[in-house]
């Protein structure tokens, strides 16, 4: 009856895992295509970016909202010396990310977008070395030369390269390695009490939005001012079709920022790494067949290349974390009972609770 439920409890972890993946590739590979295709009649990548950042700041105020009057329980909130010290960097690098990802839409395609951007494994890797987290290995090695060959592969001689939107996205991918190491230093300090995905959207929000101001304000500022879609609008319909269109990219946003972090929190940035790689193989497949992307077999093999490097680079942390014998757990939402609520499903307790799951699995079946 024990192994019974313990098989029980390993497959409903396993659903639990394949559902949050399922929901992070909807609205990951939605609003890559959205953007790309409102950025074909809306030429203001950064602004769209800033009011994408002001909705998910709206859900994630509204959220907490719910959340704290059905659990009369009080909502964490920062100390200014904390917000400033602590999320302020994990801000600015998301923002720099999220604002030169949607930029680079006005110049490359969907398929060039996603192989570049898939060499943040690249740059994180880059950063472990020169912080010292990791130790230079062959491996190691072998790895940066897998991605950096697959991507010259991939923009070598291809009939839609554009070297401007190519270094847009190369500087997001360069941003996003520091990004995603300080977003998981930032989820695990259980100090902080972040370990909830709304409560680190509500918190990044602000700060994400102020720094992307400066280079709104530089490079769309005036054009945006006199622009008829929006400031000088002459025809109130499309300018509630512009809102609409942007508002809906609002919530996919947001949808994508909630369930990178319920992925990362809930599991681990690992599973992240694993689910993207095949991510990036349903992009590429889909912008060939819905947007015509032009990928030569040399296209293909640079691709492949890079997928073979970080598939290396995952095996490699997985062998790693097993080799430590007893690897220190990630931090993740544990129980929850606010998660529960904003998922209306209830999530297995860990640890010292784990018993009692699997008498409650038995009961169930």
């Amino acid at each position: 009856m024990g192994r019974w439920a313990l098989d029980v409890a390993f497959v409903w972890r396993a659903v639990l895992t394949l559902g949050l993946v399922l929901l992070y590739y909807c609205f990951s590979i939605g609003i890559t295509f959205y953007n790309k295709w409102l950025t074909k009649s809306f030429h203001f990548p950064l602004f769209m970016t800033m009011l994408h950042l002001a909705v998910i700041f709206l859900f994630s105020a509204l959220s907490r909202a719910l959340v704290q009057c059905s659990s009369h329980r009080a909502r964490v909130v920062l100390s200014w010396t904390d917000y400033l010290r602590r999320v302020a960097p994990t801000a600015l690098a998301t923002a720099l990310d999220v604002g030169l990802s949607n930029w680079s839409f006005l110049y490359i395609t969907v398929s060039l977008y996603t192989m570049t951007k898939s060499s943040a494994v690249l740059f994180i890797l880059i950063f472990s070395l020169i912080f010292k987290l990791e130790e230079l290995r062959a491996a190691l090695v072998l790895v940066v030369l897998l991605i950096a060959g697959g991507l010259f592969m991939f923009t070598y001689k291809s009939t839609q390269f554009n070297m401007e939107g190519f270094a847009l996205v190369l500087g997001a991918s360069f941003i996003g390695g520091i990004r995603w190491t300080l977003t998981q230093i930032l989820l695990q300090k259980a100090d902080l009490g972040l370990q909830n995905p709304i409560d680190t959207m509500f918190h990044l929000q602000p700060l994400m939005f102020l720094g992307l101001f400066p280079l709104f304000a530089v490079f769309e500022g005036l054009h945006l001012s006199t622009s008829e879609k929006i400031f000088r609008f002459q025809d109130t319909g499309l300018l509630l079709r512009v809102l609409g269109s942007l508002f809906l990219g609002g919530i996919l946003a947001f949808g994508l920022g909630f369930s990178e972090f319920l992925l990362v929190s809930r599991t681990s940035s690992l599973t992240l790494s694993i689910a993207g790689i095949f991510k990036e193989v349903c992009t590429l497949l889909l912008a060939g067949h819905l947007l015509g992307d032009q990928i030569s077999l040399l296209n293909w093999l640079g691709f492949a290349l890079c997928l073979s490097g970080i598939s290396l680079h995952v095996a490699l942390k997985a062998m790693h974390s097993r080799g430590d014998g007893d690897p220190k757990p990630s931090k993740g939402l544990g129980s929850n009972p606010d998660l529960e609520l904003l998922l209306r499903s209830s999530q297995p307790e860990e640890g010292e609770n784990e018993a009692a799951e699997e008498e409650e699995l038995v009961a169930q079946g």
